[in-house]
């Protein structure tokens, strides 16, 4: 699965974008941010507050517990703000 980072993800993780396998017990937005949190330092740092991080599924936003079975693209970013 394609994932894509943007902001000050993209910049702790040191990566606009990877092609992973997320394990089948991942099932969810929420899930697969704890998982990919548990992957090594970096992305500790990155997700430490999931809270405020939001995701997209195939360029749609989606809350954490959206399903991702069949997704091909999950993005991930901080909330934005318009002016």
């Amino acid at each position: 699965m394609k994932i894509v980072y943007f902001a000050w993800l993209r910049e702790r993780l040191n990566k606009t974008e990877e092609d992973i396998e997320i394990p089948a017990s991942v099932q969810t937005i929420g899930e697969l941010m704890q998982w990919l949190k548990s992957r090594g330092e970096e992305y500790e740092y990155a997700f430490d507050n999931p809270k405020v991080i939001r995701a997209a599924i195939d360029k749609t936003h989606v809350q954490p517990g959206a399903k991702i079975a069949g997704a091909n693209e999950i993005a991930f970013f901080p909330p934005m703000t318009g002016g």
